[in-house]
């Protein structure tokens, strides 16, 4: 099937880096958003995008869609995009939406492919590299925390994500495999300590970080859990908002209130902490891949590191479909996805951190 056409939904800072990364690595890119934007270059199709007539009006003869939208609209803009045969790829987290998705997917009309971000995406494919080369996996462990790199206050955090997201990655369950059993535990527990540059963090649970990984790793793997990562206090006050103060019931209030208090910041750090134990030549041992990005300058402006390493991530996805790499049918697991090959693309290769 084509790729070459392709409409990028929600100009935000991750939909519109996304459009300038798909654009300069050679794809006719259609940038829609409900509102008008300033760009020259990549100016946006206004259309409402939660109306389903008058998306599918928008994206009729694209080969193509990435959603970069919030989470909640992406069961209807999968949905529009699959009836159209078009080939779809978003950044959600939520699993319901995923779960829609790969329904959709199952008649192998056309490529979906959701998780393509930064986690579940590019944390998958990491993980399932490492646990590659064992014989037997004994454990994959895998954190990511998006984060200001001054932080201020007790929370120590800035909404640099999408805070719909963040809260309902804090709330809902979590599946892991414990002991070779897929279980389902609660969001903000399991508490352990990291270091990354010398830097001290916090990691704990929270919901849809591994994607697909536990139906693909299940009997081939003893423990598989996927954690966030902050600075220490964070959880404990997080605990308190959401469960002592009952904002678990008022999840709309809850993201107003903390992205109110805690707005972005341009000086952020994105910490990549992936682990996996297993047996390779009769020995046990650990294969780790651990990074902090920072902002780039891409296209003549700073990026945040959340927003380059989030487009990248599945921009260097829709690269790989593109050149045969991937399947073009049928749905996407990001941990199917080869590690070397991915960061061997023209986008991919921004997550070079060597000098």
């Amino acid at each position: 099937m084509s790729l070459h056409k392709i409409a990028v939904l929600g100009l935000g800072k991750v939909g519109h880096l996304a459009a300038e990364l798909l654009h300069e690595a050679g794809f006719a890119v259609t940038p829609i958003d409900l509102r008008a934007t300033d760009s020259s270059t990549l100016p946006a199709r206004v259309v409402d995008v939660a109306n389903p007539a008058a998306l599918r009006g928008a994206l009729e003869g694209q080969h193509a869609v990435l959603s970069c939208l919030p989470y909640a609209l992406n069961k209807s803009v999968s949905s529009v995009a699959h009836a159209l045969g078009l080939h779809y790829f978003d950044l959600t987290e939520d699993v319901p939406t995923t779960r829609h998705i790969r329904e959709l997917a199952a008649d192998g009309r056309c490529l979906m492919a959701p998780q393509c971000g930064l986690a579940p995406g590019f944390i998958g494919i990491v993980g399932a590299h490492l646990a590659g080369q064992f014989e037997r996996v004994r454990s994959i462990r895998l954190r990511v925390g998006a984060l200001p790199q001054n932080p201020t206050g007790l929370l120590g955090y800035a909404f640099n994500w999408s805070p719909e997201g963040v809260v309902n990655e804090y709330l809902n369950d979590c599946e892991v495999i414990e002991e070779g059993v897929i279980k389902s535990v609660s969001a903000m527990e399991w508490i352990e300590t990291l270091y990354i540059d010398g830097v001290k963090l916090e990691a704990f649970t929270t919901s849809g970080g591994l994607g697909t990984m536990c139906e693909t790793f299940l009997g081939r793997v003893e423990n598989l859990d996927y954690k966030t990562m902050r600075y220490p206090g964070h959880v404990q006050l997080m605990n308190f908002f959401f469960h002592e103060l009952l904002m678990r019931e008022h999840r709309d209030l809850a993201g107003q209130i903390l992205s109110n208090a805690k707005p972005p910041v341009d000086a952020d750090v994105v910490y990549v902490h992936a682990a996996a134990e297993g047996w390779q030549g009769g020995r046990l041992q650990r294969k780790e891949f651990v990074r902090a990005y920072y902002p780039k300058i891409i296209g003549g402006r700073s990026r945040t590191a959340i927003a380059w390493t989030t487009s990248a991530s599945v921009v260097a996805v829709i690269e790989m479909v593109r050149a045969g790499q991937l399947p073009d049918r049928g749905f996407l697991k990001q941990e199917s996805i080869p590690l070397a090959p991915w960061l061997a693309t023209r986008t991919g290769a921004l997550f070079d951190t060597r000098e």
